[in-house]
Parts: C-alpha cells; structure tokens; sequence
C-alpha cells in the first residue's frame, strides 16, 4: 500500500510509519514485521512522502528464517514476492505508464499493478498453470504428465490426434475449447482489478489520469502457446512476455544456459538477486 505522510524529519518517519500502517494493515502491528520505501515522484515535487508499506506475518517469516538457518544460510533480506517480480519485469524499475504484471504461476496467479517508480496494487487469484494441466488431463482422461504434454507441445492454436498406446482416438481435440472457460475467467478477473485500478486513486501525483498501457506475462503458464494473443484481443490493450532479464543483461546477446522460457519461471528469484549489489566486497542493499 502507499500511503501519504506529511514532510516530517525523517528520524521520526518509521514511528508516524507505523502509527498510520495500522490503519491498513489487517492485524495487530505487533504480529507483523513492517518495512517501508519513500517512494519518489515521477513528476513534480510533492509537498508530503509517499510512502510504500509492506507487511508479512511475524508467524510466517519466522517459519522462512528457521528453515534457512538450520540449512547453513544467512538471511539478508526478506520482500514480498510482487516487489521482486516488478524490480526483474520493468525497466530500471520506472514506468510512465501505469502497467500490468501478471505472474502466471504453478498454483496462482499474481496481478501486479505497476506506476511511476512503485507497485500500486497487487492480488492473487485462483487460476492456475496446474489448473490448465489439471482441465486438460480430466477432459482426456490421460495422465498429469500427458496433459502437462500437450499443453506445452500445442498450446491454444493448434488441432491435434491423441495417441494413447498404439491407438489413436479418431476425435479431435482442441486445447482453446478445454481452456476457454477457465481463460474467460482469467480475463474477468483481470479485467475486475482493472476497472477497480481506473475508479481509486493510487497517489500517483501524475498530471492526467493514465491507463494501463500493456500487460506483461511471466512465470511459467506464460508459456502457454497463444495466450497472449488471446488476453490481448478479451482485453483490448497489448499483452506480451515479460523480460526478467531487462535490467541484468544490457546486451540482448549475451548467452545464457537458461533458455528465455525456463526464465519466466524466474522471474521472482531474478527481482530477489537485483534487490542487492557487490561493491567493495560488502553487500548493500537498495
């Protein structure tokens, strides 16, 4: 959430920070570990912060820290998932525009609203990559690992013969007509969180209220041969792939052992990594 707060010296901004989370923050601020970004503007100078709170269970980053201690590691840094996947997607971390990121994963899909220099909004649905395996498998009555197959193999666009033993069924197949109803859902839902985006406002200080003016796609449903052909044409705005690698490699060029599709798995892991530098053999974070 970003939240606005008077110009006050800034050795007592976490206090006044805190004081105003727990007028957003759905718990007790004792029970939460809360962290936050003075977030700068992209036009104008502001008479008052805007401020980027994050907050997360005590109970559940607790959990994290235990396992990773026990397995030999040192923690540095704990963040939000959708903060990693807009610091890997958008480029040197600035947008004009406001833009969507939609993390297509293996059981969710985050929905990230991305505006100036700072997230804006972010949720999670139920549609999942899983889903679209799980839909196809039953449809077929074939394996996990079949349907998993042919998802990759044919995607939305393309007819096929389905080959079980020696036999091929004479009916054919198509993957869109299995999905549809699932992927109709994926764009109502997106579709909800853009309409709910247009009527808020986000302070965002811009000087004309802006669209969202595309939706980049990760994780790995991203995948999916002619899903962004299809949200393109529901939602009437362009949807492509995202980079993970935009502020990491500057030279388009450069080899990679990870393929362009395995690293929209990554995105995620990709943020975590740029969230922190080598200079002078001492780890800073940003």
């Amino acid at each position: 959430q970003v939240i606005p707060l008077p110009k006050i010296p800034l050795e007592n901004l976490k206090s006044a920070i805190i004081y105003e989370a727990e007028n957003y923050v759905p718990l007790s601020i004792e029970k939460v570990y809360l962290d936050y970004q003075i977030i700068s503007p992209l036009e104008n100078n502001l008479d008052h912060y805007d401020v980027l709170i994050a907050a997360m269970e005590k109970e559940i980053v607790d959990s994290y820290l235990s396992v990773l201690k026990r397995a030999g590691f040192q923690p540095l840094a704990f963040e939000v998932e959708s903060q990693a996947i807009a610091r890997a997607l958008v480029e040197k971390e600035t947008s004009k525009n406001p833009v969507l990121l939609v993390d297509l994963g293996a059981t969710r899909t985050s929905l990230i609203i991305f505006s100036g220099k700072s997230l804006r909004f972010t949720t999670s649905i139920p549609i999942s990559s899983q889903l679209f395996t799980a839909l196809i498998a039953k449809n077929f009555r074939i394996s996990t690992e079949e349907a998993e197959s042919l998802k990759i193999k044919y995607g939305l666009k393309e007819k096929f013969q389905i080959r079980i033993g020696s036999k091929i069924r004479k009916e054919r197949g198509e993957i869109f007509e299995i999905l549809l109803p699932a992927l109709i859902d994926l764009t109502q839902q997106i579709r909800k969180y853009l309409d709910y985006y247009r009527s808020h406002e986000f302070h965002e200080h811009l000087s004309e209220k802006r669209e969202i003016s595309k939706v980049l796609l990760c994780g790995g449903g991203a995948n999916l041969k002619g899903i962004c052909d299809f949200l393109s044409m529901q939602l009437k705005i362009p949807v492509q792939l995202g980079n993970p690698w935009v502020n990491i490699l500057p030279n388009e060029k450069t080899k990679i052992k990870l393929s362009f599709e395995e690293s929209l798995k990554y995105a995620t892991a990709l943020g975590l990594a740029l969230r922190g530098v080598k200079k002078n053999d001492k780890f800073i974070t940003r």
